[in-house]
């Protein structure tokens, strides 16, 4: 199975393939910014503002914010977001540095993991003719990046007992605690395409979200078959996210 998928440095062979053939960038240009996040409400993705980098800092007044441009910016995110077109123009053209979330576990969740593991397993799945919906880049490649899969929801199932919350995998404000992969459902949000980053870096879209939601258990095989991969690799470089000492 090892040899038929290659090397660390056929994993990474495979990544800068796909990073050459990114999209030209438009999230500073405010037409295309304004028509992306209409485009994802349209596809069912419910949006609420969020911070905005401020230099290497974050936009919130919170010293030492540990997300910083992470974050909606109102506790209330969870009502607050919405798919209203005016509203959402109202608030991109109001606040025209503003990032973007999601609240997940309402139409959508995301199963976010490992840049170069989500890469891999986005080509096998592809690969192997398996649907997969909206994907989006978050960090780039250095060494912090992430790939978001976006799928159909399984926050509100009809039997309550196979329902879980996202603690169990993350939160949002300690995802440096998971490295691999993260589960967001109900009571968890994602930053939406296109969104800025401290340290020029970007949230893009790799597929956008006119692509159906899958089911996840489609693809969670393959993700966490590849978070293993990656994660049983002799490191040779910067964890794929920082890790507490």
């Amino acid at each position: 199975m090892g040899a038929e998928y290659g090397s660390r440095s056929g994993v990474q062979g495979r990544i800068s393939q796909w990073l050459r053939r990114r999209p030209k960038d438009t999230a500073g240009e405010d037409g295309a910014r304004e028509g992306l996040l209409l485009a994802a409400a349209a596809a069912g993705l419910p949006l609420a503002p969020a911070a905005y980098p401020s230099g290497y800092r974050c936009s919130c007044d919170r010293i030492g914010c540990p997300t910083p441009a992470r974050h909606p910016v109102s506790f209330a995110w969870q009502t607050q977001s919405t798919t209203d077109r005016s509203q959402i123009e109202r608030w991109a053209r109001h606040q025209p540095q503003a990032n973007f979330i999601t609240a997940t576990g309402m139409v959508h969740d995301v199963l976010d993991v490992p840049l170069e593991a989500g890469l891999d397993a986005l080509e096998r799945l592809l690969a192997a003719g398996i649907e997969v919906g909206p994907v989006a880049e978050s960090g780039g490649s250095n060494g912090q990046g992430r790939l978001l899969f976006y799928t159909a929801t399984r926050g509100t199932p009809e039997d309550e007992d196979e329902w879980w919350p996202c603690e169990l995998d993350c939160h949002p404000e300690t995802m440096d605690e998971h490295p691999g992969l993260r589960w967001h459902c109900r009571g968890s949000y994602v930053l939406v395409p296109p969104a800025r980053l401290p340290g020029d870096l970007q949230v893009r879209w790799v597929r956008g979200p006119e692509h159906p939601l899958p089911d996840p258990l489609t693809l969670l095989e393959t993700l966490t078959d590849a978070c293993a991969r990656v994660a049983g690799e002799p490191q040779q470089d910067a964890a794929a996210w920082p890790l507490r000492g």
